[in-house]
């Protein structure tokens, strides 16, 4: 996962049913695997990530759509850094948490500032693709949602901006304010309740996530080549005699000329991807006796042991057993 990428989890298919949409159709309207959610943590392109957002916004028949989502903020919908926000004394101190690690969630930046007017929390969105205006109206709104959730009132905020807000009558319903048209998604609280405890604070369960937070994000900052989760994603598909570019693809979110084209960038194909995992692997299960060539070629994917002795030598120029019998 890097900077780029949308970060969806399991939970995401509960809130979807909260809102009372089918998984399935919404993914498949976005062109996307039906059993995506299946998996415990997918990172999408934006432009992936808004083509599902259009799919349930359009399943949904919701002109606010956004404001929806955002009502339907709980703890219970678990994603960590939201959870560590919750677990804040305060919102001023929520939204630099937030700020902190707001990447793990998504390519959005967050500026926090604070002065005598209140609390300022912009969001900067990616430049392209052009985000749907619900989900920047969502970002907006999620922040009120996050102000009641844990202080337990019908905060308000004193002001919001977005460049052309929606017109839905939902919006300043939910949130107490018309939002404005400006440049800058903004949101402002007034000090008074940027300061207001939170009454989810939890220094002890803050501790427990503050560790693989950091962790997590330092993970993000080692950028992950293609061929890097291609070569992860072959490991764990491999034993099961998957080992098709579209079943690597649909691993991996992205339809298979993406993939190609991405390797191509990288210099290299699925296909010499795929024989130096296969060579990898075959000279590990060569050090391991109790491992027959035969349970070998299938680990490898190949559907016939003929088929991995014949690759075997266009690899190696010699055959599997002779080169068990020579690291004996």
């Amino acid at each position: 996962m890097t900077t780029g990428f949308y970060t969806v989890n399991s939970t995401t298919g509960a809130v979807l049913a909260d809102l009372g949409l089918p998984v399935g159709p919404v993914l498949h309207a976005a062109g996307m695997p039906e059993d995506l959610l299946l998996n415990p943590q997918v990172s999408l392109t934006p432009e992936q990530f808004y083509r599902c957002w259009y799919a349930a916004e359009a399943i949904s028949g919701d002109s606010a759509f956004g404001v929806s989502l955002a009502a339907k903020l709980s703890a219970e919908s678990f994603q960590a850094p939201i959870f560590a926000a919750l677990c804040s004394p305060d919102l001023a101190h929520a939204a630099r948490r937030l700020a902190k690690y707001k990447r793990l969630l998504g390519p959005q930046r967050l500026i926090v500032e604070a002065d005598g007017a209140g609390l300022h929390v912009t969001t900067v969105m990616p430049p392209e693709p052009t985000p749907p205006t619900s989900l920047v109206a969502y970002e907006l709104t999620f922040w009120v949602a996050l102000a009641r959730l844990g202080i337990r009132t019908r905060v308000v905020p004193a002001r919001l901006t977005m460049p052309d807000p929606p017109d839905a009558e939902a919006y300043p319903e939910y949130l107490g304010q018309h939002i404005e048209n400006g440049t800058s998604v903004t949101v402002t609280f007034t000090s008074l309740d940027a300061r207001r405890p939170f009454l989810t604070a939890s220094d002890a369960m803050w501790q427990v996530f503050d560790a693989d937070l950091r962790r997590r994000l330092a993970d993000l900052d080692r950028v992950e080549t293609t061929t890097t989760r291609v070569r992860a994603a072959l490991l764990e598909l491999l034993p099961a005699g998957a080992a098709t570019a579209l079943q690597v693809s649909r691993r991996l979110a992205m339809s298979s000329r993406t993939l190609q084209r991405r390797l191509a960038l990288e210099d290299t194909t699925f296909q010499a991807v795929l024989e130096d995992v296969r060579l990898s692997l075959a000279r590990h299960y060569l050090a391991q006796p109790e491992v027959s060539i035969p349970e070998m070629a299938l680990l490898l994917g190949y559907d016939e042991p003929s088929s991995f002795y014949r690759a075997f030598h266009r690899w190696s120029g010699t055959t599997p057993q002779r080169a068990r019998t020579a690291t004996a």
